[in-house]
């Protein structure tokens, strides 16, 4: 890609690449898919008409121009000839059941009533029509979990009708699930329908994606993320998901397909890796070679079909039980073809590293604790299609206990439980947990930072540190104890200071860290991509789950370097994604953000987007670290884990990021792991991250996320054990130098419970990280030919202005806060016709609703004319009315002006809105005058 040419429509033809090669295929009886060009076809279901692009929350509220869903797709010039009559009755009834949005953030319905059909029409639909194709739709998001119940991983009774009545009657049917997470699946052994699709949430262009798929112009090379389980109770992590004060994470490291290919493959109706093609394929190990470090598996792909397709090609590892016990297999390597044509042949070679099929000992059992092992035996490989299909390749034999990496205890939990283990004869045991023995406030006594002595302002600009004039050592000496607890807290959501309407701005937030050279860096909200409340757009990516299921790095990383540019078109220094937590259960609410239940898929896939983003200067701020299970009590709920479970799974493809992917950026969790929230755990961020990973960026914290002290409750107070554990940002205050959260560290310097040393530790972290930013660059006035290109593509997004309210103004207008239309992406727009030219600021009185949970980000942005004057972010917690008070900047010299507001989120009341004369310009013109110098 020309890296200074930021096409749109490349950008949109990636995308939809990436949308169709995510498509997974599970069913396809008798080859009816692909469809014939000009088929009949009849389209069911009324989420064809709401294309859920992604799930909700801060991880899919992006702003887009278009969004091409599945019904417009099907109709377009290359689509089918669409039953008109059908088609025409849901639109007759969804003038009666309008698409409920919710109220407030988080309060989505995960699904829109259904209409039930009249069995007459779906008779004469099956006249008329070649074929039906039923479209179900889910959404999903953040603050609430899925439910085991009709309407969220089950389907509803109408929804079963419709699938009864459209397979009775069509002899050729196909099911559609544009949904964020898997969801039972048992209806397809009951109602048979010819051919089931998971096409997940694909994004703007993800109607377009599975038009591909369904005419045959893209084979379907999507394998599934996640096993599917007969029932939600079959997944050993369903007893313990959605606690509201612990979650014993008792399945230990046998999750997903670890767990029923080792102990329940009767329990499994579609496994891990699975997914069919309109070709087939013929895969041949021709050798396994061992190295030192390493295993080399090579492998011939040939198309023995007679259509062109890409193969996915899988290894697993089969590890001899041992002394620790170990899943049947482990998803050891794999890779995915070019497209093949019809005997086309493709030579692969498959790296596998010791480390992906070694376990960790956190009980010391094998004579090595905290060491990551290989047991004596032999590893046996399998390739192939998916995790049950995949036969043996061939083996290598380890003569004796091999010790990859000694480590240290860390993070080893508090609570006595037991775990799931694979005994000798591979039958289920349980045993217990072995437990906190050093305790990690000793561990930060040891590795205490230095203190570098006050100096006060000598005069050195961060540049001078980027010249290697000046230490960075001796630039932070210059920063007092305000300047450092100031550049540990950054501003948001929407602050003023960065690009409008993004998640947060940190570095530079008071004026005297800019004085010393400190720039602003900026951070959006993602992953799918860049949200933006003040209404401006951008482009919206495929769901993770959809990306994790193409199984392919070079188109990651070729979609995620349109993202980079993006980004940095957009002066945005770091993307919050990709999310990258283990999908533990089916019902956790935002594994649409996330990619798989297994680590090594997830950290590849992770590596492949950083590898895209970074050579542009922006990046990834990888989340959630870690543990992030479940939506329900996020912020509260203890993850109680095993050392061995978070080393092997859930820190996994994390310390893949860093190592492998460069990553300079990681957000913590809400929740607490083994007694410390995640934003104040010292093992997490200091001992394991950088002490053991080598990480050397920057830690933020969730958006207002709580920290607490050993035997504590978490507080969003407690910022100082936030930075003695290293996480440098606490995000997000709405002025950093006035500290409007009133957090501790203040008092906690003059107490001494925390060290100036650890204030200036973490400013040096975030100086570090800055100065390898687009901003600093910015700030220092240096501008490449990448950035003038990109500059040329910026320009204001506007709306179709339908209807105005015109508003007579004298010296001050009040207007009913009924006149605003506060649905989510709504926008109102107001003509204000001023008696008097001059100075004017506004008011806006509002408040969040009873409904909003106390994480809820509820954003209005308020342009005047063209320009973006602010964006206001309510939490769920603003339930009393406050008045916000915003100036305009330039005097109005136009009788007629306009306001625009842009509700990024239902959830919000408006009491009042006032538009205020503070002076003429007539005043402001003698004030200026008087003045020296003086601006209008």
């Amino acid at each position: 890609m020309n890296e200074t040419n930021f096409d749109l429509q490349r950008y949109a033809a990636k995308a939809r690449q990436a949308a169709a090669e995510g498509v997974v295929l599970l069913k396809n009886d008798c080859n009816v898919l692909p469809l014939a060009p000009g088929s009949k076809v009849a389209l069911f279901g009324r989420s064809q008409f709401n294309y859920y692009k992604s799930g909700t929350g801060s991880g899919g509220l992006v702003n887009t121009k278009y969004v091409v869903g599945i019904a417009e797709a099907l109709e377009s010039k290359d689509g089918y000839e669409i039953n008109q009559a059908v088609k025409q009755s849901y639109l007759d009834w969804l003038q009666e059941h309008p698409f409920d949005k919710g109220a407030g953030w988080g309060k989505e319905p995960w699904f829109q009533e259904e209409m039930f059909l009249d069995a007459d029409r779906v008779k004469q639909a099956a006249k008329e029509s070649e074929v039906a194709i039923i479209v179900l739709g889910r959404t999903a998001g953040e603050d609430q979990d899925n439910k085991p119940e009709a309407g969220s991983y089950l389907l509803t009774e109408a929804e079963e009708a419709m699938l009864e009545r459209v397979c009775k009657e069509f002899k050729r049917t196909v099911v559609l699930l544009n949904v964020g997470n898997i969801i039972d699946m048992k209806w397809v052994e009951i109602y048979k329908p010819s051919a089931v699709l998971y096409v997940w949430q694909g994004g703007q262009e993800g109607g377009n994606g599975v038009l591909d798929v369904l005419t045959g112009r893209i084979s379907p090379s999507g394998r599934m993320t996640d096993t599917i389980a007969r029932d939600i109770e079959d997944y050993p992590s369903t007893a313990n998901h959605g606690g509201s004060i612990r979650n014993l994470y008792q399945e230990d490291i046998y999750v997903g397909y670890r767990y029923f290919e080792t102990f329940a493959k009767d329990r499994v109706l579609y496994p891990f890796g699975f997914g069919l093609s309109y070709t087939t394929f013929e895969t041949r190990t021709e050798r396994i070679e061992r190295l030192n470090d390493s295993v080399r598996i090579y492998v011939t792909v040939t198309n023995t079909g007679d259509r062109p397709g890409k193969q996915v090609v899988q290894v697993y590892c089969e590890a001899p039980q041992g002394k620790l016990g170990k899943p049947a297999r482990v998803l050891a390597g794999f890779a995915k073809t070019k497209e093949l044509l019809p005997g086309g042949k493709q030579f692969i070679e498959i790296k596998i590293a010791f480390k992906a099929i070694a376990s960790y000992d956190d009980s010391g059992i094998t004579g090595c604790r905290s060491a990551w092992v290989m047991e004596a035996g032999s590893y046996i490989f399998h390739v192939g299609d998916h995790v049950r299909d995949a036969k043996s390749c061939g083996s290598i034999a380890i003569d004796k206990l091999q010790v990859l990496e000694q480590l240290q205890e860390a993070m080893a939990p508090d609570v006595a439980f037991e775990r799931m283990r694979c005994a000798s004869d591979e039958s289920l045991i349980y045993e217990p947990v072995p437990l906190r023995t050093i305790e990690p406030k000793a561990r930060r006594a040891k590795t205490l930072p230095n203190e570098i002595p006050y100096t006060g302002d000598k005069g050195y600009k961060l540049t001078d540190v980027k010249s290697n004039m000046v230490s960075m050592e001796d630039y932070i000496a210059q920063l007092s104890d305000e300047d450092l607890c100031c550049i540990v807290r950054g501003e948001g959501m929407s602050s003023p200071k960065v690009t409008p309407g993004t998640a947060g701005a940190f570095g530079g937030v008071s004026k005297r860290l800019e004085a010393f050279g400190i720039p602003l860096a900026c951070s959006a909200d993602g992953p799918s991509g860049i949200r933006m409340d003040c209404g401006n757009t951008a482009f919206s990516m495929p769901n993770g789950t959809c990306l994790g299921c193409t199984f392919n790095e070079a188109l990651l990383t070729e979609l995620y370097a349109y993202a980079g540019l993006e980004l940095r078109k957009n002066h945005v220094d770091t993307l919050l994604g990709p999310g990258m937590n283990i999908h533990r259960n089916p019902l956790n609410g935002r594994n649409f953000e996330y990619f798989s239940e297994d680590p090594f898929l997830t950290g590849r896939m992770v590596v492949a987007q950083l590898h895209g983003m970074n050579p542009y200067d922006v990046t990834g701020t990888i989340k959630h670290f870690a543990c992030n299970s479940q939506e329900a009590h996020r912020n509260t709920v203890e993850a109680v884990v095993s050392e061995r479970a978070l080393r092997e799974i859930y820190l996994r493809g994390f310390e893949m990021a860093v190592k492998e992917g460069n990553a300079i950026s990681v957000m913590t969790s809400y929740n607490p792991i083994n007694g410390f929230w995640s934003a104040s755990n010292y093992d997490l961020t200091t001992t394991i991250l950088r002490g053991e990973w080598g990480f050397r960026g920057i830690v933020m914290t969730d958006w207002w996320a709580k920290g607490n002290d050993e035997g504590e409750e978490g507080s969003v107070q407690n910022v100082a054990a936030m930075i003695r554990a290293q996480n440098d940002l606490f995000m997000v205050v709405s002025d950093s130098q006035q500290n409007t959260r009133g957090d501790n560290s203040a008092e906690a310097l003059r107490m001494g419970t925390v060290t100036r040393g650890e204030y200036q530790r973490s400013a040096m972290n975030i100086c570090n990280y800055l100065m390898g930013t687009t901003a600093f660059n910015r700030m220092i006035g240096m501008e490449t030919e990448l950035d003038k290109a990109l500059a040329a593509f910026r320009e204001e997004e506007g709306d179709v202005v339908l209807d105005i309210l015109s508003v007579p103004v004298e010296k001050e207008s009040v207007l009913s806060g009924e006149i605003f239309d506060i649905s989510r992406g709504r926008s109102t727009f107001i003509r204000a016709d001023l008696k008097e030219r001059g100075v004017y600021r506004v008011e806006l009185t509002c408040r969040a609703t009873a409904e909003n949970s106390e994480l809820a980000q509820i954003p209005v942005s308020i342009f005047h004319d063209a320009e973006i004057l602010q964006t206001i972010t309510l939490t769920g917690a603003d339930s009393e009315w406050k008045t916000y008070t915003v100036d305009i900047r330039q005097p109005i010299l136009q009788k007629t002006t306009h306001f625009k507001f842009v509700f990024g989120q239902s959830g919000m009341e408006i009491k009042e809105f006032r538009i205020i004369m503070t002076s003429s310009l007539e005043e402001r013109i003698k004030q200026a005058i008087s003045v020296p110098g003086g601006q209008i």
